[in-house]
């Protein structure tokens, strides 16, 4: 996930529908040509985030959903009693912002965890133009769906597996992940430092510290800084899935 040292005004000026690389993973992936270019009509060409930038922030009116074309990013929501709770990692393709149409405002603060660029999409042009183009409201609908099927499966990871099995499937995750955007699956760095990954997981980061090292003892994943070289993919996965074979 390491960027290019790049102008923003080549960024700006490159970020088009038509030639991204991602487009085959984003929202226009089911349009024609010609009707990809009134989708790319009405996208706004931001300047790139810094690491630590926010993209918005937690309680700010719902404007826009947005397309991470390069980088990553994460979302924090502050609770009432003033912790934060880190409840999501966002990557290239992805749609940051779904979230905010019930209540039109961002349920959480979403921040950059290296230099990111996005595509701003205006939902209330996006929602005209989904009447033209029927192709980009199932799509739009398809991510709304996988987000909704995200967010149960990480309440059962929190609530039915240990600390090494939520481990295990964050990295099998991460690896998919990458593997759809044509990255290898199995050598990748983490954007993410190890507290965030706690945070996420609901563990303490001495526990993640302590289970990588325990993962690369066992030989099933080599682990140096932030690069992560999983050996043995299917033992990860047994680790992921052992507590689901116990519980009747």
């Amino acid at each position: 996930m390491l960027e290019p040292m790049i102008s923003r005004r080549s960024l700006l000026h490159e970020a088009r529908c038509q030639t991204c690389s991602l487009s085959s993973l984003c929202l226009p992936l089911a349009l024609e040509l010609d009707d990809m270019g009134q989708f790319d009509a009405i996208i706004r060409r931001r300047a790139p985030l810094k690491k630590g930038e926010p993209l918005f922030r937690q309680g700010d009116p719902f404007t826009s959903v947005y397309a991470v074309r390069s980088g990553s990013l994460k979302q924090i929501t502050a609770e009432g009693n003033g912790s934060e709770q880190l409840t999501n990692f966002y990557l290239p393709s992805e749609l940051v912002g779904l979230d905010g149409i019930d209540e039109e405002q961002y349920p959480g603060s979403v921040i950059a965890l290296e230099t990111t660029t996005v595509c701003e999409i205006p939902f209330d042009r996006l929602d005209l133009l989904s009447e033209e183009l029927p192709e980009l409201r199932v799509q739009l609908y398809r991510s709304m769906s996988k987000e909704l099927r995200d967010d149960r499966r990480m309440m059962r990871l929190l609530s039915r597996k240990t600390a090494d099995q939520r481990l295990a499937s964050f990295l099998i995750t991460l690896s998919d992940r990458f593997r759809r955007r044509g990255y290898s699956p199995f050598s990748f760095r983490l954007s993410m430092p190890r507290a965030d990954i706690g945070n996420y997981l609901g563990l303490a980061v001495e526990t993640v510290s302590r289970i990588l090292s325990r993962f690369q003892q066992q030989n099933v994943v080599a682990v140096s800084g932030r690069e992560i070289n999983i050996l043995d993919m299917q033992r990860l996965i047994t680790l992921a899935e052992e507590e689901e074979q116990t519980v009747s």
